[in-house]
């Protein structure tokens, strides 16, 4: 009789065994998956930050020799006000991009200033800030990699059950907003 419960109690932990290990990779996948999402989300935050700690040298460089462009002076300060005030993945790709936009209107107005484009704290803030766009380009790639392996997992089967079960959630992916697209217009005037 001993005998007997031993095998029950043996096949009761193989079958807990051969049921569990998969649920268990499983969602141990899930969780590496998220936490890759979050730390590519993270590496664009750190970019962003980068940029806009760059922003007010740039502008300040610009705004010696370019006094009458105070709109696109307000326009950059306002983006990188709502970039910061970003609490998620899509209002942070539309703030960057109205920060882009503005950003480009002032590289535009800066070719009516040949003496600014020789003066050499500009030419190095734009060195940096040129190296710094292609840093959040990267880092947007990243994520939306991450992101997107992420979302297959948790469509995937069995990996859907799991995720449905622990409450795993899709992770958006970083679009430029509606009006990425459409080049920045400069006025300079009469």
């Amino acid at each position: 009789m001993k005998n007997n419960g031993m095998k029950i109690l043996l096949v009761i932990v193989i079958v807990l065994a051969i049921i569990g290990f998969p649920v268990i990779s499983s969602y141990n996948n899930l969780v590496n998956l998220e936490q890759q999402v979050n730390q590519s989300a993270s590496n664009i935050d750190t970019q962003l930050q980068r940029r806009s700690d760059l922003i007010p040298n740039l502008v300040n460089t610009v705004k010696g020799y370019a006094t009458q462009e105070k709109d696109i002076f307000t326009d950059i300060a306002n983006a990188r006000s709502k970039l910061s005030g970003a609490t998620n993945v899509t209002e942070q790709a539309n703030a960057d991009s109205e920060l882009s936009n503005a950003l480009s209107r002032l590289l535009v107005v800066v070719e009516r200033y040949p003496d600014l484009k020789s003066n050499e704290n500009f030419k190095d803030l734009s060195i940096q800030l040129e190296g710094t766009e292609n840093r959040i380009a990267v880092a947007r790639q990243d994520y939306n990699t991450a992101a997107t392996n992420y979302n297959t997992k948790l469509r995937r089967f069995p990996s859907n059950i799991i995720a449905s079960i622990f409450g795993f959630e899709q992770m958006p992916l970083y679009k430029a907003s509606d009006n990425a697209s459409e080049v920045p217009s400069v006025d300079f005037g009469s």
